[in-house]
């Protein structure tokens, strides 16, 4: 059972009208990095809401295992920018008669069991409200530092140009 979430981009006007002015490879390089910034955003909140879950008194930490990577598979297939919020070592379960980890930074499978409940116990998600309630800061975010991006390459072709 997957929620969506859904949502749509307003007063982009100013800035397709810049990204007219600069090359395909700069459109992707500033994107990638105005992107990384409001996936960092999604990616502290989804901490956050983890630190509040955690138990402290196992060294597991579901917040240490909250990471944000660049969607290389997806990039390569559609030519899309994308990167993933996600807890890291997904669902490594420890194997039967295998002692659990409980250092620091071990895996942290139980985070699924939080997020989307079972049958027993009702889901406390941290990952989709992370999302869902920082949708339209994270947009902000991205659009903000897209322009600035795209100012400062019209500004070094623009140097160039002069040379």
């Amino acid at each position: 059972m997957v929620e969506a979430v859904e949502f749509s981009l307003t007063g982009l006007d100013s800035l397709l009208g810049k990204l007219e002015a600069v090359t395909y490879d700069m459109k992707r390089k500033g994107g990638r990095s105005a992107l990384r910034r409001a996936a960092q955003l999604i990616a502290d909140k989804a901490k956050e809401g983890a630190q509040a879950l955690d138990d402290t008194e196992t060294g597991r930490s579901i917040a240490d295992n909250i990471a944000l990577r660049w969607s290389g598979k997806l990039f390569k297939s559609t030519g899309d920018l994308g990167f993933r919020v996600g807890v890291l070592h997904g669902a490594v379960l420890a194997k039967k008669g295998e002692s659990v980890d409980l250092s620091e930074r071990a895996p942290t499978p139980h985070w699924r069991l939080l997020e989307f409940g079972t049958a027993k116990m009702a889901a406390t998600p941290f990952m989709r409200k992370a999302l869902a309630d920082n949708i339209a800061e994270a947009t902000n975010i991205f659009i903000t530092e897209y322009e600035k991006a795209i100012d400062r390459a019209i500004k070094r072709a623009a140097k160039k140009a002069a040379k």
